[in-house]
């Protein structure tokens, strides 16, 4: 299966950007729906957004407008821009492919 490695977390204030990257290794990232998580300190690991195949979007109301995700398959790549960021976006942003999980970029929004 395919190894995941995200990029890009780090420390931001609020109503700043981040741009998360996900890049996959050891076989394609077009095989499954493609997807971002996030999970706080003892907190469930929540969804954030999708992509499946076709190109189709989901994402979760807590972002919705603000966070957008897009694949390069020629890169084989996922992305996640995050605009106007908020204190409680602060959490570890984790990509998702099938059972492949990467592990993990922090990231943290200051007020």
């Amino acid at each position: 299966q395919v190894q995941l490695v995200e990029s890009g977390g780090g420390l931001v204030q609020a109503g700043g950007s981040l741009r998360l990257s996900c890049a996959g290794s050891g076989g394609s990232v077009s095989a499954y729906v493609l997807g971002w998580y996030r999970q706080g300190p003892v907190k469930e690991r929540e969804f954030v957004a999708s992509i499946t195949r076709s190109g189709y979007t989901y994402y979760a109301d807590a972002v919705k407008g603000r966070f957008t995700i897009s694949r390069d398959s020629a890169k084989n790549m996922v992305n996640l821009q995050m605009n106007s960021l908020k204190p409680e976006d602060t959490a570890i942003y984790f990509c998702n492919h099938g059972h492949s999980w990467g592990q993990g970029t922090q990231v943290t929004v200051s007020t």
